[in-house]
């Protein structure tokens, strides 16, 4: 068994209009040390382990439907399940 964090972030080229006004909301909160806010998506995936490379079945998972490439990246992490 696999547990898979999947976090899927706009392109900096990308406005992100949501980033922006939770930037100014904190920015009327009086943090104005915060400089700029990016919003993404967290996804947890669980995954049977089976033959095959579990690295790029979670790519394509991402690639196919977690992320939209053209304007989102995505980052995983795999972590193996012990079970004792």
């Amino acid at each position: 068994m696999y547990n898979v964090k999947v976090f899927v972030t706009l392109k900096e080229s990308v406005l992100d209009p949501q980033g922006g006004a939770v930037k100014d909301s904190l920015h009327r909160l009086s943090y104005q040390s915060v400089e700029d806010v990016r919003i993404g998506k967290y996804i947890e995936l669980t995954i049977k382990k089976e033959d095959g490379d579990i690295e790029q079945q979670v790519r394509e998972i991402c690639e196919k439907l977690l992320a939209n490439t053209v304007i989102e990246d995505f980052t995983y992490q795999i972590e193996e399940v012990v079970s004792q």
